[in-house]
Order: structure tokens, then C-alpha cells, then sequence
């Protein structure tokens, strides 16, 4: 599906920028997302052996594939309200996480009994994903 006047490539470029700040992001956080969850970095490491191949690289590719939907999304969202700048993306990215992901991952974190502080890592690293999106797409279309 094709919508007139988004930017195909400030969705690619701020997916790519959005999933290459995860992975600098959960590598700083590593330890205590371990935590959070209540796993060693041990048990993580003997829980990695068994998956090869695609089943492996599965939730880096799906990370991947959710960014670049959220950028589509977040483009016709601001194309809808005609917000397409810098200030107008990040506006948007914040509006659009404190409604949406924010509020899902609270609940669900909280029926799956997870601590709060998964919550608080994981929610901080969308609020980033969210904002460098909607400021590459704002800045490609300024």
C-alpha cells in the first residue's frame, strides 16, 4: 500500500537509525535488562546456544520489520496532520508512545508479573526508537 507523499527512504533510514540505537542501547543495558527479568547473564548465554541460524536471527529481523512499520505508521500519522517536520515528528513520536507502546507494555508487563523496571528499560529504548523515527522522516520531508 502506497500513500501519497510519504518518504519511503526516511522510513528505511530511521528504521535502520532506530535499530542500530537498540542494539547500542540494550548493550549498554544489558545486565540489568538481565536483571529485570530475572536471569543471569549466564543463563541468557546457555539459552543462546540452542537457537542456529533463523532461529537466531529471528528477533532481530522482526525488531527490524516493527521499526519500519512504526515509521510507515508514524509517517502517515504525521502526514495526516500535517506534521511533517523535526519538531512535528517528535511530537508525534512522543504522543504516539505515551498512548500506544507505553501503555501496552504497562499492561501486559503487569499481567505477565514482570518486574517494573523491564518495563521502564524496555519502554525508554521505544520512546528512543519512536523519537529518532519521527525526526529522520520530519527532517527528510523539511
Amino acid at each position: 500500500m502506497a500513500f501519497a507523499g510519504l518518504n519511503y527512504w526516511a522510513i528505511l533510514i530511521g528504521a535502520l537509525a532506530a535499530w542500530a540505537f537498540g542494539a547500542f542501547y540494550y548493550m549498554i543495558l544489558s545486565r540489568p535488562w538481565l536483571a529485570a527479568q530475572g536471569k543471569t547473564p549466564e543463563e541468557f548465554q546457555a539459552a543462546q546456544v540452542g537457537p542456529r541460524g533463523a532461529k537466531f536471527y529471528a528477533p532481530f529481523v522482526i525488531s527490524f520489520v516493527a521499526e519500519v512499520i512504526m515509521g510507515w505508521m508514524l509517517a502517515g500519522i504525521m502526514l495526516h496532520i500535517g506534521a511533517m517536520t523535526v519538531r512535528g515528528g517528535l511530537i508525534s513520536a512522543g504522543f504516539v508512545w505515551f498512548g500506544f507502546v507505553l501503555t501496552t507494555m504497562t499492561v501486559n508487563n503487569a499481567f505477565s508479573m514482570r518486574r517494573p523496571l523491564l518495563t521502564v528499560i524496555d519502554a525508554v529504548h521505544w520512546l528512543g526508537a519512536l523519537l529518532i523515527i519521527g525526526a529522520v522522516i520530519g527532517a527528510f520531508a523539511s
